[in-house]
């Protein structure tokens, strides 16, 4: 008996832009089309209309609404996506007029996030965002939030209809606040956990779909989510990377950063980010077949600064080169490594350019202790790594770690 696979039905979008010269309209709108795709939708048409600013009522003028409500009947799309963020009154305009459902891309993004998180953390960062976001618009939305019905903009937190009472959303606001704070002194006392221990991090941060999550499994075997969509990846992830010189460090993934990305979700999931800011060694992973590649390593530099992570060594990691047309990459160095995460090419430059910049906390030495001093081993022990030991007649001949601290007594005991 053959099992019947169904396909989920794609919801027909209109996208609508505002170009008014304050940023690039068209490579905008290229990453809302990629957007709706993550959100399973088919995009239908896409239109865009030049103004010096938004129109306070309908954002892109009545007249042209009519234009798109009759591309709606013909086209048969069930919804528009503004990729222009909208105010409450405006939806509803919209809404009115085109008879069609109406997002944004602030709401578009918001549930993508909430259909990635996996982790608890990640769903209450989604949820509040979610819920200041519907708390400013809950005026002048009239029957434009009841119209949005099931599916894109309704996932996560809940209640979408007129009645929901804002005191209600500001309780939830305040419970979930409480909750990620909890969740924080968490994640900082794990954090001055490892700094007390020496452990060694590293962050990979990146605009969304270069692969960060493709390199991670590379290095970790971790088997995180790899998809050639955006936000593949929500929640941050960590797995232990062992190094040549036998070292083990934190290998951590993070969510992938998007020009315009929502101030909500920026200030919901600044906490984690912030984790960033406390590795020993960034790597800035950048899609090398990108032709709007320097606005993007842009986009996540300002973040990176803002997010105090100024001062932290960086490798930019140059991925998808396979995608390069035969084009040759600029040769490797340490600050600049180019790779192709897929087939696993330029990793050992990588690994090189990692072991270059992280700080020289533990050496792995080969010692002779003799069993008059196995104290000092002991204390080795605890803080390092041992990779064998063997008893002699002139003491006790260790493979090990030796962290920084005893390296300098270490030294009387080294063997050639």
């Amino acid at each position: 008996m053959h099992e019947i696979i169904q396909e989920q039905v794609k919801t027909k979008v209109i996208l609508v832009g505002l170009n008014t010269g304050e940023y690039n309209a068209e490579i905008s709108m290229q990453e809302l089309a990629e957007l709706a795709n993550t959100a399973n939708c088919e995009v239908v048409l896409t239109v865009i209309q030049t103004r010096p600013a938004p129109e306070s009522a309908t954002c892109i003028g009545a007249g042209k609404l009519e234009e798109i409500k009759e591309q709606v009947k013909i086209l048969d799309a069930e919804m528009l996506i503004f990729d222009t963020e909208l105010t409450g009154m405006q939806m509803r305009n919209i809404s009115d007029i085109t008879d069609c459902k109406v997002i944004d891309r602030t709401i578009l993004i918001l549930d993508i996030f909430a259909g990635r998180a996996r982790t608890a953390e990640g769903k209450v960062q989604v949820a509040l965002a979610q819920y200041k976001y519907r708390l400013t618009r809950l005026t002048g939305m009239g029957t434009a939030l009841s119209r949005l019905g099931g599916g894109i903009g309704t996932r996560g937190p809940g209640e979408t209809k007129l009645e929901t009472d804002r005191r209600h959303i500001r309780n939830r606001i305040i419970s979930l606040e409480q909750e990620l704070k909890q969740m924080e002194k968490h994640r900082k006392f794990i954090t001055s956990s490892r700094k007390k221990n020496n452990i060694l991090t590293i962050a990979i941060v990146g605009y969304t779909n270069s692969g960060k999550s493709t390199l991670f499994n590379l290095l970790t075997e971790a088997g995180v989510l790899e998809e050639n969509k955006l936000f593949a990846t929500l929640d941050v992830t960590a797995r232990a990377l062992e190094l040549p010189d036998g070292r083990s460090v934190l290998l951590s993934d993070t969510v992938g950063f998007i020009r315009r990305l929502p101030h909500h979700l920026v200030e919901a999931f600044r906490s984690t980010l912030e984790e960033t800011a406390q590795a020993d060694l960034i790597l800035h992973v950048l899609d090398a077949s990108e032709p709007d590649i320097q606005e993007r390593m842009k986009i996540t530099q300002e973040l990176l600064q803002d997010l105090g992570c100024a001062e932290i060594p960086q490798i930019h990691v140059l991925n998808k080169t396979d995608l390069l047309d035969n084009k040759i990459p600029e040769k490797s160095d340490f600050d600049t490594v180019f790779i192709s995460a897929k087939f696993g090419n330029g990793l050992d430059n990588l690994i090189k350019a990692i072991l270059y910049h992280l700080p020289q906390t533990a050496k792995r030495m080969k010692l002779c202790i003799p069993y008059g001093n196995i104290n000092f081993l002991n204390q080795i022990r605890e803080e390092g790594k041992i990779f064998s030991e063997e008893y002699t007649e002139s003491g006790i001949l260790a493979d090990i770690m030796v962290d920084v601290k005893y390296q300098k007594k270490a030294q009387d005991y080294l063997v050639n």
